[in-house]
């Protein structure tokens, strides 16, 4: 089985977990930008694949491909280079915080646990359009 869907906007990575002490008891949380890109994700996993969930003892393979809004003001010869893949973005969000935020997102929900995943690969690219196209198939 394959399944593939695509995040629309600009790539967003996963937060560190964020603290903050209430009358001496230190309690942890998402940071908003996290939890809401989170809700996206599986917002548009479930529109677009529906109920497929792989077994929960299939090892899957993952690939994530991120594409970035290019910056406004570019010449046209570096653009041309953005848009083939040329000049590529050397930029933050991180490529293994990219995948980690997709998959934590989808956990249990297309999979049992994201430790199924055996192999994952992560590109970063220019693009018109912001967006992150996921496919996960069997290993």
């Amino acid at each position: 089985m394959t399944v593939t869907f695509t995040i629309p906007g600009e790539p967003v990575s996963k937060g560190r977990p964020r603290a903050t002490s209430i009358n001496g008891f230190v309690r942890t949380y998402t940071p908003e930008k996290t939890a809401s890109y989170e809700n996206l994700v599986k917002l548009c996993y479930r529109q677009q694949c529906g109920s497929k969930r792989f077994g929960d003892k299939d090892a899957l393979c993952m690939a994530v491909s991120a594409f970035f809004q290019m910056p406004k003001s570019v010449s046209k010869k570096k653009r041309e280079g953005m848009l083939n893949g040329i000049i590529k973005p050397v930029k933050k969000p991180d490529s293994d915080n990219l995948a980690k935020i997709i998959a934590d997102s989808i956990n249990g929900i297309a999979y049992h646990d994201d430790s199924q995943i055996s192999d994952i690969s992560v590109i970063k690219r220019y693009a018109l359009e912001p967006r992150v196209e996921v496919m996960i198939t069997e290993a």
